[in-house]
């Protein structure tokens, strides 16, 4: 089994560099695990307190619960990933079964920052995107998938995103074996990780 860690700022491209890594390889090879899905469940909290949630500190992470999983699908077991909802800031009764894979990538902002996650990746990569691309893509996405307002998400991005990223993101790619600079436009890089994967599951 192979683990790669795939980090990167929020809206550097890391969802399409996974995207476009597994359309290369064959079907059922790969599994993935999304550091998204681990955000602590806030349900016991108000809702006007949960939308305020710092979503870019590594301490909104079940930690543990993402690396227990990924250790039982080392040992060829199933787990069952949680589906965490923005809106409600929430974890769903629903769960995402994952199956033991050949290649398992896990995704996510912080994934690199966490030293007991990152000793188990095989290979480490850093996806890195122009500062002006990537605060056009989360303000697309916060209002289009997180209905939040143009107001909110410049707020947001100034207050959480933009520094939390100085404090830990951009440090962690100083853990990474690879980086892909121009996120899942960066074709060339994109075949190399490809291919080592490849040879690695032959």
């Amino acid at each position: 089994m192979l683990i790669i860690g795939i980090a990167g700022g929020t809206g550097s491209g890391k969802t399409t560099v996974v995207r476009k890594i597994i359309s290369k390889l064959p079907e059922d090879q790969v599994a993935i695990l999304s550091q998204d899905s681990y955000y602590k469940d806030m349900s016991h909290i108000p809702l006007a307190e949960r939308q305020e949630m710092n979503f870019d500190h590594p301490n909104a992470i079940e930690w543990s619960l993402l690396i227990n999983h990924l250790l039982d699908l080392k040992q060829g077991k199933t787990v069952e990933q949680p589906i965490y909802s923005y809106l409600t800031c929430t974890r769903s009764q629903d769960t995402i079964t994952v199956h033991p894979r050949k290649v398992i990538i896990v995704e996510g902002i912080l994934v690199l920052t966490c030293k007991e996650l990152r000793e188990l990746f095989d290979i480490k990569v850093f996806v890195q995107a122009d500062p002006d691309d990537r605060l056009i893509r989360v303000m697309l996405r916060d209002i289009i998938e997180r209905g939040r307002t143009v107001e909110a998400t410049i707020e947001r991005y100034q207050q959480t995103v933009k520094p939390m990223h100085i404090e830990f993101i951009e440090p962690s790619k100083s853990f990474a074996d690879i980086i892909v600079p121009q996120g899942g436009n960066n074709k060339v890089a994109i075949d190399i990780l490809s291919n080592i994967i490849k040879l690695n599951i032959s």
